[in-house]
């Protein structure tokens, strides 16, 4: 161990001995964002990024599991994604399929998919399906793998299901009307049952949302990180789960 890593190992310690476990976020949204510049910096590959990118992922989870959060989303891959090159999206599922197996066959995370299945290809299809069903019973973090992921999408497919569900039971156009609020919508969503997110994390220095979680992420705190997501370090989380912790959350009161 060199004398900067020894450095960086106390510094952390500090911070995570002054970190208030009683206001840790229980539901942190991160947008794993820098993977190709990352690589590109490195003199590495876009593929060489995204591996980095996805073996990043158990340690951050290994850091949230120590510090009691109960609910990570991962946004592993948008809706816009699909526009790029077929020569780097195809490895790129790969990647995440090798990496929700991972998750899987880990044994303390419970994997959920949020996005589009129909969007994407038949074994990405298959490997998310049997992730969620083979880890259904698991009591730990929840995980959802946000893949085929847009919230403009979200919003349009719950609203879908809500029209669809109604239409099953019957429900004519003017009692849905009466009936329609947020919390029917937040029903359908593809994280209905699980708390808001109280923290969205983005890596790599961009300071937008760029459409994750619209809707859950009303009120969200933000924090943005300079560093490119493979560079991502114990330290950079910890840093943010103290920043949430010294803000004052009004809920617009």
């Amino acid at each position: 161990m060199n004398f900067r890593d020894l450095v960086y190992r106390l510094y952390a310690r500090r911070v995570e001995g002054r970190l208030d476990h009683d206001q840790v976020p229980k539901h942190i949204g991160v947008i794993l964002d820098g993977n190709r510049r990352w690589a590109k910096a490195s003199g590495g590959s876009a593929v060489q990024g995204h591996q980095a990118g996805a073996d990043k992922i158990s340690e951050l989870l290994g850091w949230c599991s120590e510090t009691d959060v109960e609910v990570v989303t991962l946004w592993m891959l948008s809706t816009d994604n699909f526009d790029r090159p077929e020569h780097e999206l195809k490895p790129l599922l790969g990647i995440i399929e090798n990496t929700v197996r991972n998750l899987a066959a880990d044994g303390r995370w419970r994997v959920h998919h949020v996005g589009t299945l129909d969007l994407l290809p038949a074994e990405t299809q298959t490997v998310l399906k049997e992730a969620e069903q083979s880890t259904s019973h698991v009591g730990g973090i929840i995980v959802n793998v946000a893949v085929g992921y847009g919230g403009r999408q979200e919003i349009a497919d719950a609203v879908r299901s809500l029209l669809l569900d109604h239409s099953e039971r019957g429900t004519t156009f003017e009692e849905l009307a009466e009936i329609v609020s947020t919390d029917l919508i937040s029903e359908h969503l593809y994280t209905r049952g699980q708390p808001d997110p109280d923290l969205v994390i983005r890596t790599s220095g961009e300071q937008r949302l760029s459409g994750f979680m619209l809707w859950q992420s009303a009120h969200s705190e933000y924090y943005f990180c300079e560093v490119f997501w493979p560079a991502f370090r114990k330290v950079d989380f910890l840093r943010a789960l103290r920043d949430y912790a010294a803000r004052h959350r009004r809920y617009g009161a």
